[in-house]
């Protein structure tokens, strides 16, 4: 049996939980695509459901980058998804376009694929004490995979986007509330009266008018698919590159991968990767 990184709890048939739970700093991998998969497809079919909320079971991780421990085979062999994009890109626009709000309860970093993850939610909330937002790859070497090229200057403005992609630094609570990364930051004791409230709330109506009135939305809001799929093609090359393989194995002999600094401060060490 494959563990279960990620686990589906329907609160009420109109109000389901996603659960990441990856220790030790949650990250996203090949074991954890095919059951992504299965919470995604069960969302599409299912005709009651109307809201759906991520959230993280680890402590100072909502969820952070890919996994780079695990054989490149693993992530080849996995087959495009409906959309004929590959299986993570596929996802997170599956995800988009559901006729189902989806809002990631944010507490922790949620960096790399977790980033990722949240922008191809409806909405986001987070911690103010405890969350991290960015997108460490560039400065790795790494052109981030799963679009947040095509969502994030969609949603804060080119300049914006382009620091916090290009400086591979970290965002705390309130600059990316600032950003608009988030829709708003709460104190953490606040934060999950606030999205269950909300999401109660937002259960209670009719589902065809919240599926009609976010479709018209995304029209306006949603990238193309071929930006999307191009991203994807352009960071598996990227990882491929002897400068990106050096850097990656630097960040791992430091500690990449387990609980400590370097999770904890990716941005910050990321950025001592060109004096090392």
């Amino acid at each position: 049996m494959m563990d279960k990184l990620i686990s589906l709890a329907k609160e009420s048939p109109e109000l389901w939980r996603v659960t990441l739970n990856n220790p030790p700093v949650n990250i996203f991998g090949p074991k954890s695509i095919p059951q992504m998969e299965e919470v995604i497809t069960a969302l599409e079919t299912d005709s009651r459901v109307k809201v759906v909320i991520f959230e993280s079971a680890i402590e100072g991780f909502f969820m952070t980058h890919y996994d780079f421990v695990s054989p490149a085979e693993e992530t080849n062999i996995l087959p495009p998804g409906p959309t004929g994009l590959l299986p993570w890109p596929d996802l997170l626009v599956r995800l988009s376009r559901l006729p189902v709000v989806s809002i990631a309860k944010i507490r922790g970093r949620a960096t790399g694929c977790g980033s990722e993850l949240a922008l191809a939610c409806d909405m986001r909330f987070a911690s103010r004490e405890k969350t991290i937002m960015g997108h460490f790859e560039v400065g790795a070497g790494i052109v981030p995979g799963g679009a947040p090229m095509a969502r994030l200057p969609r949603l804060m403005g080119r300049g914006r986007a382009l620091e916090i992609l290009l400086s591979a630094n970290d965002f705390p609570g309130d600059l990316a509330e600032k950003y608009g990364y988030v829709n708003r930051v709460f104190p953490d004791a606040e934060l999950d009266a606030f999205v269950d409230n909300l999401a109660k709330r937002i259960a209670s109506f009719p589902r065809q008018a919240l599926s009609e009135t976010k479709r018209f939305v995304d029209v306006a809001s949603l990238p193309p698919d071929y930006e999307i799929g191009a991203e994807m093609v352009v960071c598996g090359a990227s990882i491929a590159r002897p400068e990106t393989q050096r850097r990656i194995k630097l960040l791992l002999s430091w500690g990449l991968h387990k609980a400590g600094d370097i999770e904890t401060r990716l941005g910050y060490h990321v950025g001592q990767l060109g004096n090392a």
